[in-house]
């Protein structure tokens, strides 16, 4: 039995799918609308093919007519401008445009205008731009008068009168002065309409943007005897480009001349009027599809095909009447998106009968990648045992460690859906309950997701109250979802980077070689980037300074650089502390540079280097992110060649640096960030200092970032950081939690787990004998 399971990342409500052909995977693919017959048995009750709804038997998108209602031509064929350069004329330099998009003359699609007022602009505004506006490229909310307080994240318009007419007139005209050349659609609602987002949005890529339209609820004017008919406002009306260009220089003779007092009737009396058209609820094969709510609605109760099929939905009342039909609505389409996925299930397993390999070729479960395939015993993925309570594939390489955190939730989540799945194969004749699992193993697989086999020892229920014990073996995929790309602000590899070195007296033997780096790689090859000396000296270094200077010869070395290069000047700080607190020795460098300064905070033992001060620069993003790398760190030469002449123990080293060593998760003195975003971040823990001033002296800039600042902290491995072995001394004056990172980076830092243990063994081979 083959069970299988789908858990978006992030999204434990998404089902699991499951083996056995049980579940449906909800990878959102593309699907090809097909043309069928009017009695065709295939369409469902969304409307025939689903999402976009066809008044009659063509699909612009696939093979349609491109005429119009007249049998003309639409302008779909390009047009050629041929480039004539007069010789008569003096050459001027071509200036092109800054996109590619303004030079071809593309455009948005859409922009949605919503009609509001000071009345309802914090209720049912809020509530139109909580819902969907995020779903539209560009939103704004267009009112008479402003409210005292603004909605936080809303594009608001005041056009300063609170007339109903003069409120549309200054819409219109706003959107054709300041976004009349950007968008191919404009879509005109009313706050108390609710509006699927996804479907107008579709309906505009259907339609030809080279028209004039003017399309919603066709409504007969006051009277009704003329055949025209305007749009009604409450459902919302779309208006082409070309539509507003043209009804652009009546407007203010429709404003003077037309009087009425429905905003909506006075647009399309404007219209008809001056460029004789009227609504339309069908345009090139699309209906425009809207549903009226009455009192007291109950939008989880309603299954019409008109409110399931609609645009728009009019009139809302109430702010929570809004939500309650957004989670309707997102219902509906995530019903019909499982539908689809079912029923593409089944034309994959059909069609894989036609192929070579036959069924034995569809992959499970359908519709996922196959599993990734090694060539070579290198390219195997190691599955990773794990029971209910511990795994046996640790970070730190333990041979087992206790199963917690993210990987406790992850398997618990597992269990859980593969006995709901289970259930919902079998019930009513069996129901199934977990005792306990006796073995699990997972993997990931980089071409489709995370992969489960799970041993459960199941109790099983019968109808008729007979139970038992039995063993069975299901497997899970978690598979990758969409991949999306995450917005990030600019950044560029021309910043100046502001390196801190912090030396104490013990560790300045170490300062020669990191001077020779930061010479090499930074100032022979004229990188942008500073170098500020901190020397922290303990009180009684500092009372003896002026008679010997524990840090002269720092500082003579200082002098031969500044010497050699001479437009170079290294500046020094002395500071003296009993304890040097890394945040107390960022508060007086924070203070003497500008608050734009990029910092790289570096340590005697680090090794500066191109490729990774680019990263710095990279990484560290103003305002939005902080950097503190994991440098690598070389094992101790004495432990891993031990039985070999120093010159055959140093080979190793040069020509292969990252060859014996491992990341050094424990160390957190490396760091890059701005130092604006230090200062905000130091600030936020005024309040918590106040009274308890040593607090700062058990605090890293790490854990000021991390609990302060409200940044992203990235912290990764960084291969472009080495660092040679060295024991590090371990001040027990900081706090506990510090104090104990470092003495696990000293010990893990020795040698491998292989070779310390090779060590020992040969250590009790000579006691032995």
């Amino acid at each position: 039995m083959r069970l299988s399971s789908f858990l978006a990342v992030f999204r434990p409500a998404l089902p699991l799918i499951l083996g056995l052909s049980l579940g449906c995977s909800l990878s959102l693919l593309m699907v090809s609308w097909t043309q069928g017959e009017a009695e065709d048995s295939c369409g469902d009750e969304l409307g025939g093919n689903g999402r976009v709804f066809l008044g009659g038997g063509g699909d612009p998108l696939h093979g349609g007519d491109s005429r119009d209602g007249n049998g003309n031509e639409q302008d779909f064929q390009p047009r050629v401008i041929p480039y004539h350069k007069d010789p008569n004329k003096p050459h001027k330099k071509v200036m092109r445009t800054r996109y590619i998009h303004t030079e071809l003359g593309i455009r948005d699609r859409l922009l949605v205008g919503v009609l509001t007022s000071r009345a309802t602009l914090n209720t049912l505004a809020v509530a139109v731009n909580r819902t969907v506006a995020h779903h539209f490229h560009r939103t704004f909310f267009f009112t008479g008068l402003r409210s005292p307080k603004v909605p936080h994240g809303m594009a608001v318009v005041a056009h300063g009168d609170d007339r109903p007419v003069w409120l549309m007139y200054e819409t219109v005209r706003h959107l054709h002065q300041h976004y009349g050349l950007d968008y191919d659609w404009f879509y005109l609602a009313q706050d108390d309409t609710y509006m699927q987002a996804e479907r107008l949005a579709e309906l505009v890529n259907h339609l030809s943007a080279g028209q004039d339209l003017y399309m919603g609820r066709a409504e007969e004017f006051i009277g009704g005897e003329e055949k025209a008919r305007y749009c009604h406002g409450g459902y919302g009306y779309l208006l082409s480009r070309s539509l507003l260009a043209r009804l652009q220089p009546h407007l203010d003779t429709c404003r003077n001349d037309i009087l009425s007092v429905r905003p909506d009737e006075w647009l399309g009396r404007c219209i008809i009027d001056y460029l004789g058209l009227s609504c339309v609820e069908v345009h090139q094969e699309m209906t425009y599809r809207y549903f009226e709510l009455g009192k007291n609605p109950d939008p989880e109760r309603e299954e019409s095909a008109q409110f399931k099929n609609a645009f728009t939905v009019h009139p809302v009342s109430e702010p929570n009447v809004m939500y309650r039909l957004h989670k309707r609505f997102s219902q509906i389409e995530l019903e019909w998106t499982y539908r689809q996925i079912e029923q593409l299930q089944m034309h994959i397993s059909n069609l894989s009968e036609l192929t070579p390999e036959g069924k034995a070729g569809a992959t499970w479960p359908i519709g996922i990648n196959p599993p990734f395939k090694p060539k070579t015993r290198f390219e195997v993925i190691n599955w990773e045992y794990f029971t209910e309570e511990h795994i046996y594939a640790c970070i730190d390489g333990a041979p087992k460690c206790e199963l917690r955190g993210a990987d406790r939730a992850d398997v618990n989540s597992a269990l859980e859906i593969a006995v709901e799945r289970l259930n919902d194969r079998y019930q009513p004749v069996l129901r199934f309950r977990k005792r306990r699992l006796l073995n699990g193993y997972r993997r990931f697989d980089p071409t489709r997701g995370m992969e489960y086999v799970l041993d459960l020892a199941l109790d099983v229920f019968t109808q008729k109250g007979h139970s038992q014990v039995i063993g069975k073996r299901v497997s899970l995929l978690r598979p990758l979802s969409a991949i999306e790309i995450i917005p990030m602000p600019y950044v560029t590899e021309a910043t100046r980077v502001q390196v801190i070195l912090p030396v104490v007296a013990q560790d300045q033997d170490y300062v020669g070689n990191f001077l020779d780096m930061y010479v090499m790689n930074t100032l022979d090859t004229h990188d942008n980037v500073l170098l500020t000396f901190l020397f922290i000296y303990d009180p009684f270094d500092a009372q003896r300074v002026s008679q010997t200077d524990v840090f002269a010869g720092v500082k003579a070395m200082i002098a031969e650089v500044e010497k050699r290069y001479g437009d170079v000047k290294i500046p020094w700080i002395s500071v003296k502390t009993e304890v040097p607190s890394q945040v107390k020795l960022m508060d007086i460098i924070s203070k003497k540079h500008p608050v734009d300064t990029l910092f790289f905070l570096a340590s005697v033992w680090t090794e500066v280097n191109g490729d990774f001060l680019n990263r710095c620069r990279m990484n560290a993003i103003s305002n939005w992110q902080v950097f503190f790398p994991i440098h690598f760190q070389e094992y101790s030469p004495a432990v891993m060649y031990r039985d070999q002449p120093p010159s055959a123990a140093s080979a190793p080293f040069a020509s292969e640096a990252l060859r014996d060593g491992h990341f050094d998760r424990h160390v957190f003195d490396e760091a890059c960030f701005y130092n604006a975003d230090y200062m905000t971040a130091r600030t936020k823990t005024a309040a918590d200092i106040l009274d308890n001033e040593e607090l700062l002296e058990s605090m890293d800039v790490y854990e000021i970032f991390v609990r302060y600042s409200g940044l992203h902290v990235f912290r990764a491995v960084e291969p472009a950081l080495v660092q040679k072995y060295v024991r590090r001394t371990c001040n027990p004056r900081f706090s506990e939690d510090i104090y104990h990172r470092c003495v696990l980076s000293n010990l893990e830092g020795l040698a491998s787990r292989s070779h310390l243990a090779m060590a020992l063994f040969e250590q009790e081979q000579a006691n032995s004998t």
